[in-house]
């Protein structure tokens, strides 16, 4: 398995990077550590340390920009950067006391008709030449038109390469009319959506029954620490895998998506895929950073994830 990551390639549209800046506790009153982060990046990092080759579109400017572009550039992914007159978003958290408190939070730039043509350009070359394309989402719905993410998933569908897409909001209406091959949500994304009404089996599988047919061939919604839930062939699936304490949930949800298109990139059937991005969320939980994880620790825990079909 693990010659075959090392073989494929995915592409990830990241709108929306950030630099990240906390302050945690150490000798002599306190550390200060920089990280990218955004969950274009978080994605990129967990399919890149499952062995694929990784190309990360990304609009970068500004003075965090520049320190960006240099904590992007981790083993595996290869930053395709477009130059924006805007500065990346930014954050500067102080964690000394045990909580995350906010001392300063910059958003995301909106980009501008160049900028976005250029941002698009790279994209649709990345994903053309890469086995899958993995959309995920700006952080507000000013960064760029939705109506980006539906030309992106028809054109490149339209020329043989799946997209799989992590979104919400009006980014995720326009890419199911592009068309997708996966969708990856979580059930508190559905039910913001107005798509379930609880978390129930039953109230998931109707959503996601629903969203196979407005445009994604197959459906995929985590539930926290509960089965997900997918529709894969048309077939309900209910996907278990081993419970763990969690030291940090954030993040797994980028892990999932990131092994799933992995899977699909390196030729797995898609409830071997599945299979495999439950086995990597599972594993982020127990870890301190998002899109984290080992290759080799997931594939001991492949054994552990049940699939079972829901009549």
């Amino acid at each position: 398995m693990i010659r075959a990551f090392q073989r494929c390639a995915v592409a990830v549209f990241a709108p929306s990077p950030i630099l990240t800046v906390t302050v945690e506790n150490g000798p002599g009153g306190g550390e200060v550590h920089f990280h990218a982060g955004g969950q274009g990046f978080w994605v990129a990092r967990l399919a890149a340390s499952l062995g694929a080759r990784v190309s990360l579109c990304v609009p970068l400017g500004g003075e965090s920009g520049d320190v960006l572009r240099a904590l992007l550039d981790v083993g595996g992914i290869e930053v395709l950067a477009v130059r924006i007159g805007g500065a990346n978003a930014a954050y500067l958290h102080d964690r000394r006391s045990g909580e995350r408190h906010s001392i300063v939070e910059t958003e995301s730039p909106g980009l501008g008709r160049h900028e976005l043509d250029e941002l698009y350009g790279v994209a649709a070359t990345a994903g053309l030449a890469s086995d899958v394309m993995l959309l995920t989402g700006p952080r507000h719905e000013r960064v760029l038109p939705p109506e980006t993410y539906a030309r992106l998933a028809a054109d490149l569908r339209a020329n043989g390469r799946r997209v799989l897409a992590d979104l919400s909001g009006e980014p995720l209406r326009a890419a199911l009319r592009g068309g997708l091959d996966v969708l990856k949500l979580s059930v508190e994304e559905l039910q913001a959506e107005g798509l379930a009404a609880g978390a129930s089996l039953a109230d998931v599988a109707s959503a996601v029954r629903q969203l196979s047919r407005d445009g994604a061939e197959c459906v995929v919604v985590s539930r926290g620490s509960e089965p997900a839930v997918a529709v894969v062939g048309g077939r309900l699936l209910e996907v278990a895998g081993p419970r763990f304490t969690e030291v940090d949930a954030h993040g797994a949800g980028d892990s999932m998506f990131a092994a799933l298109g992995v899977g699909l990139a390196a030729g797995l059937e898609p409830e071997e895929a599945l299979r495999l991005a439950i086995a990597a969320g599972a594993l982020n939980v127990t870890r301190h950073g998002l899109g984290s994880g080992h290759l080799n620790e997931i594939e001991r825990l492949l054994g552990q994830v049940r699939i079972d079909e829901v009549p």
